[in-house]
């Protein structure tokens, strides 16, 4: 055989393989295969988005909620519980904004004045931030990466806080556009916020915070393109991972594509929009994850206002599950009452799903959230394809993938058990329910229906028995 030929044989060998892992397969898993976990032979997410770690499939945890105790504690607070998170399958951690904010020691952190100073200077009343020191959050950062835990800093670069009063030479008013910060890093005047020399405005402006300028070179080097900028420092000195990207209405996304290109590392923007097209949109035009509101309203509907039709509603999971990440509560939003059949939902679809710290630790049954985990790990593998839904049932299934057999989910509403009759994955396979909510193992018919039944107000999750 001729070299060029054989160079091409193997060319279009490595663009097959390459071209069928990239794409869900349907793998109907018959009796006698074998359904055991075969740990994935890839690299870590901080070199891949959306790799393995750990043998878990990605799990966030918002590691925080709004007014976690004062007193410097929080980061302490989050690495005792990191041994027990990565146990349970937790892959990433998303922390609050770590820089310190015009209430000192009172800030959640959404309201920055020195983006260097990450507990270390003694300015706007403290010197540790409200969650605790520098070295504390290195601390807590290097446990996370020990159990192979990445770790997303919040980045508010909208707008900015507590600076001191000048004259504006654009607007003839004194505003509160002088930034002589205690680290004497990224310090700033009324040129770097709008309206500039450069243009008058941005998309949006939050409140009446001075409204950073992304276009001025002085701001762009400081904040994610110089050797210098607060994005490598982030980094490559504190040891983050990626990115969760605050109120990107208010300004474009070429900011996050471009804060990407120079530093890379995961990232989700926070959109808050139910639009599921303005959030494709948006995730493909600054080329990173966003958070599905759209699925999110579609949940609150569906499961509190009694009709899981809505789950059939447009959502950016369904139009891109690699940019989605699906929630049921954060920090600003906390609206869903049936959260046992939200996180059902989002932790057996498709998607990045994202767990609230209050909903883990404190207000919902940890070894059920737990046990979903396990499910989204060992089963959710593959595309959806929704089954069955009236006002109270909704059935679905993943079609399976690698070494994931799939499952079907069943969701009920109603205030009775349910049974369906439901076309599965598997032909003459026994199965049973992995949440154990029902005993039921039954057998698959050749043609691979089989009854299956739901609690009322719960769910149940099926798969083969042997997985």
């Amino acid at each position: 055989m001729k070299k060029i030929d054989l160079f091409i044989l193997l060319f279009l060998f490595s663009f097959c393989l390459f071209s069928c892992s990239d794409q869900d397969i349907d793998v109907a898993t018959t009796e006698g295969q074998s359904s055991e976990t075969i740990p994935a032979n890839k690299t870590s997410s901080r070199e891949a988005d959306r790799n393995i770690q750990n043998n878990h499939a990605p799990v966030m945890m918002q590691g925080f909620y709004w007014d976690v105790p004062a007193g410097g504690t929080w980061w302490d607070v989050v690495k005792s519980k990191v041994p027990a998170w990565s146990e349970a399958g937790i892959t990433s951690i998303w922390l609050p904004p770590v820089s310190k904010a015009q209430n000192g020691a009172l800030s959640m952190g959404y309201d920055p004045t020195d983006y260097f100073d990450l507990g270390e200077f003694d300015q706007n009343g403290s010197i540790e931030t409200r969650f605790g020191s520098k070295d504390e959050l290195t601390n807590l950062i290097d446990e996370a990466h020990n159990y192979n835990i990445e770790v997303y800093a919040d980045i508010v670069i909208n707008h900015n806080s507590g600076g001191q009063k000048e004259d504006n030479q654009y607007t003839g008013v004194p505003y509160w556009t002088k930034f002589d910060v205690a680290s004497g890093k990224f310090t700033r005047s009324q040129h770097d916020f709008h309206p500039n020399y450069i243009h008058q405005n941005d998309p949006q402006v939050f409140g009446g915070f001075p409204d950073l300028c992304h276009h001025h070179f002085y701001v762009q080097e400081w904040l994610w393109k110089a050797d210098y900028s607060f994005a490598k420092y982030l980094k490559d000195e504190i040891g983050f991972d990626g990115w969760r990207f605050d109120f990107v209405k208010g300004f474009e996304p070429w900011v996050v594509k471009d804060w990407l290109e120079h530093n890379g590392g995961f990232s989700v923007g926070e959109l808050w929009d139910g639009n599921a097209t303005y959030l494709e949109q948006w995730a493909n035009e600054a080329n990173s994850s966003a958070f599905d509101f759209a699925c999110y309203y579609a949940m609150k509907e569906a499961f509190d206002g009694n009709d899981l039709n809505k789950l059939n509603n447009d959502m950016l999971l369904k139009r891109n599950p690699y940019k989605a990440v699906t929630f049921v509560a954060n920090h600003d939003t906390n609206e869903i009452w049936n959260k046992n059949l939200a996180y059902a939902y989002i932790l057996t679809h498709e998607g990045l799903p994202c767990l609230f710290y209050r909903d883990y630790e404190e207000w919902l049954d940890k070894d059920k959230l737990n046990n979903l985990i396990w499910i989204h790990d060992n089963l959710a593998g593959g595309s959806t394809s929704v089954l069955y839904t009236d006002n109270d049932e909704y059935i679905a299934k993943r079609n399976g993938w690698e070494d994931k057999a799939g499952l079907v989910v069943y969701i009920n509403n109603s205030e009775n058990w349910s049974e369906r009759w439901v076309e599965t994955n598997w032909s003459s396979a026994r199965i049973k329910d992995f949440t154990g909510h029902s005993d039921w193992e039954p057998v698959t018919q050749s043609g691979r229906w089989v009854k299956i039944q739901c609690p009322p107000k719960s769910y149940s999750v099926w798969s083969i028995a042997n997985n």
